[in-house]
């Protein structure tokens, strides 16, 4: 038993008609599953939620399958999930009344790369690390960087964010366009390839960050940015985590641009350390990456050891050839499965909020107490440099005083950064298991104006239902 589904947040199972499933084999043939085992997959993900499967599973290999499968399963009144990699963290992809799961890792075709233009349009399941594969050549590259090898169209659905967040932003800022089927079957095409548009409602900004709940993305067009010239990295160990976080605001207010800094408190080096056989100081520590030219870069990493050294960081150690860069990113992004193993056998429950970076360091540091009382392993990462930061709390699974500790803790935290005029999820998304908290940040008034949007484009509740906030009032 790991954490089940809410019960206020789903409607009963509905049902799943034999006149569907023989449709769907005769449209889609072995491109649709209806076994135990592909539907138990489809129905997992990272969150600590019981498992919930689908009742079949489409694999689709281009919008007009994805369209296809919608128009069947709207035809029937049966609910659509879409399925990239399965790596997201709060139960987004949960059948939790039942359905047809649309598996979109089929649809991994690059579909153009336009280096003048700085952008390239994808299908939904390309994943990062191949889309920067297929920019090896180009001198470009794609920098949202969530940690999970996610598919582009999950990041999409779900705004994510990552370590590079603090110089080129989140998916938000770098989706220019989508194509989207639509509850009904409609296919529609958001944005252009052009950099700004006054034309209308920005309907890619709606789809991005809307989890499926309002159509599925098939293919996404994305901004690119330059190599740079030179990357150096570093990593600096400091006596508390207010030192370090103290460290992270200054040089963000002074303009420093940096491309990545990341906080691992003293625990988390622990993980790390044995997990990738690192030498780390197993104490509060800030992970930097600079972009730019020699010179800019020299200068960059110059000012920020200097504003370390006011906070007492100490120990500053370079990695600037590319093989030991790549171990030390290595190490940050293996960081969740390191911190697994602090308490074998147990299972994470993953939270994370984010405040404005003035109010990082108190949020951090009072968040550490709360910790600090708590008997369950709860190890700190950030994308601090945009006031984001991660708790894995470590429960077994098979206690349910550990559960209830670790949603204690999580409401704590997500109260202190609301109260913070932070928000309760700055990339893991809403889900399941932050549906109260959405009410909680933004009111009645502003979530019915979202139900007022879903009920528009999904009048009949198929699109993902269930999760950011209840379909009725």
């Amino acid at each position: 038993m790991n954490h089940p589904v809410p019960p206020a947040a789903v409607n009963p199972r509905r049902p799943f008609p034999a006149d569907l499933a023989t449709a769907l084999k005769t449209a889609f043939g072995e491109r649709v599953s209806m076994s135990e085992a592909v539907r138990a997959h489809h129905g997992r993900d990272e969150s600590p939620f019981d498992p919930v499967p689908p009742d079949a599973v489409v694999f689709a290999q281009s919008t007009d399958d994805v369209r296809t499968a919608v128009e069947l399963c709207g035809r029937y009144g049966v609910p659509i999930i879409p399925y990239g990699n399965g790596s997201s963290l709060e139960g987004h992809l949960l059948a939790v009344e039942g359905g047809v799961s649309i598996d979109l890792s089929g649809m991994n075709r690059v579909l153009s790369i336009n280096a003048e233009d700085l952008t390239a349009t994808v299908e939904a399941g390309v994943s990062r690390k191949a889309l920067n594969e297929a920019l090896r050549d180009t001198g470009l590259f794609f920098p949202i960087d969530p940690g999970a090898d996610a598919s582009i169209g999950g990041m999409s659905a779900t705004r994510a964010s990552g370590t590079n967040a603090v110089r080129y932003g989140t998916m938000r800022e770098n989706v220019l366009g989508l194509t989207v089927v639509l509850a009904d079957g409609r296919i529609v095409t958001t944005g252009t390839r052009a950099r700004k548009s006054s034309a209308g409602y920005d309907l890619t900004r709606l789809f991005v960050g809307s989890e499926g709940t309002l159509g599925v993305i098939t293919e996404i067009t994305v901004r690119l940015y330059p190599l740079p010239e030179a990357v150096s990295a570093a990593v600096c160990a400091f006596p508390t985590m207010g030192d370090a976080v103290r460290t992270v605001i200054e040089t963000i207010q002074l303009g420093v641009p940096v491309a990545r800094v990341e906080f691992v408190d003293a625990l988390a080096i622990r993980a790390i350390n044995r997990h990738s056989n690192m030498t780390l100081t197993e104490s509060p520590t800030l992970f930097f990456e600079f972009h730019g030219t020699d010179a800019s870069v020299a200068e960059q990493a110059e000012r920020v050891q200097e504003i370390a050294a006011e906070h007492a960081g100490s120990g500053f150690a370079w990695a600037t050839r590319p093989e030991e860069r790549s171990r030390l990113w290595n190490a940050r992004h293996n960081a969740y499965f390191a911190m697994l193993q602090l308490k074998p056998g147990s299972r994470a429950l993953s939270t994370d909020v984010c405040v404005p970076i003035s109010r990082l360091a108190e949020c951090v540091v009072e968040t550490e107490e709360d910790l600090r009382g708590s008997p369950l392993p709860c190890p700190i990462v950030g994308h601090v440099g945009d006031g984001n930061f991660h708790i894995c709390m470590l429960i077994d699974p098979a206690k349910p005083a550990e559960l209830a500790e670790a949603e204690r803790l999580n409401r704590r935290v997500v109260e202190r950064a609301l109260r913070m005029d932070g928000t309760c999820t700055g990339e893991h998304g809403v889900g399941l298991h932050k549906m109260g908290f959405l009410l909680d940040e933004h009111g009645a008034d502003a979530i019915g104006v979202m139900r007022a949007v879903k009920h528009a484009l999904d009048p009949r509740n198929l699109m993902n239902p269930g999760k950011i906030f209840s379909y009725d009032a």
